[in-house]
């Protein structure tokens, strides 16, 4: 009979209210769901803009096993040392190699091992190296060694993420996107046996334009001013999803999405 275990991945935490929607709900999400493995994406922890160790930190204690980023996790020279030193605090693989930290881990928990990879993309966004070569390297090489291989792309267009899907499907369990903040509803398992959602959406503040203060964000858009956005604070929501993978195939069963207001 085949094993079967449980991820449970949040979208993009957002300032202080995706901190206390984590801290609030985290555990209870963890029961309900019956989850073995939690990826948290981290990126936007510390007032919208990167994430500190102290904060780091308290996602880890809370339960959470590795925290994926993207492109703001460079926001804090304080988190530079602690990607060196923390393996399950990634940064995208793609970025150049003499960056901090690392891009992929792999590690066991109860008898599965996992390997998660953490990648951004090229549309719209920074010109690093290309996502789909290195991704392809890396799952290729976690085959090897794991049971299940999840991957974070960090990505603005949903062509790009579904591409990448595409690409790797039936060869690791799990293709989810980061980066957008929007939830999208077009979760499902790829004729191969991956699962794949273009975004899981935001860990954040409900009212809120990707997690900033509305008022801000139409002065930006009708001024085109690079006017400093300010993350809303008011009742926060959790999006993610949980997806049953099997260890043993290496593949999804299911992926369902999670959408909830505190």
């Amino acid at each position: 009979m085949s094993r079967k275990i449980k991820a449970l991945v949040l979208g993009d935490l957002v300032g202080q209210p995706g901190c206390r929607a984590v801290f609030i709900a985290l555990q209870s999400l963890i029961k309900e769901h019956n989850a073995d493995l939690v990826i948290i994406n981290g990126e936007n922890a510390d007032n919208g803009f990167g994430i500190t160790p102290a904060i780091a930190e308290q996602i880890f204690k809370l339960g959470a096993d590795v925290i994926t980023s993207g492109n703001h996790i460079w926001q804090k020279d304080e988190i530079l040392p602690y990607l060196d030193r923390h393996d399950r605090l990634l940064r995208p693989a793609n970025y150049p190699k003499k960056v901090p930290g690392q891009g992929s881990v792999i590690f066991e928990k109860k008898g599965v091992s996992y390997g998660v990879v953490n990648l951004i993309g090229r549309e719209h966004l920074a010109s690093v190296d290309c996502p789909f070569s290195v991704g392809r390297k890396l799952v290729n090489e976690m085959r090897k060694k794991c049971d299940l291989v999840l991957i974070d792309f960090h990505a603005e267009t949903v062509e790009e993420k579904e591409a990448l899907a595409f690409d790797l499907d039936g060869s690791c369990a799990l293709v989810f996107g980061t980066h957008t903040h929007v939830q999208t509803a077009d979760e499902r398992i790829l004729p191969k046996g991956t699962a794949y959602i273009s975004d899981v959406g935001m860990t954040g503040p409900v009212d809120s334009v990707i997690g900033s203060e509305p008022e801000i964000s139409i002065q930006r858009v009708q001024t085109q001013l690079p006017i400093r956005m300010k993350v809303s604070d008011n009742d926060s929501m959790i999006n993610g999803i949980v997806c049953e993978l099997d260890p043993d195939s290496g593949k999804a069963l299911s992926i369902t999405r999670i959408n909830q207001t505190l």
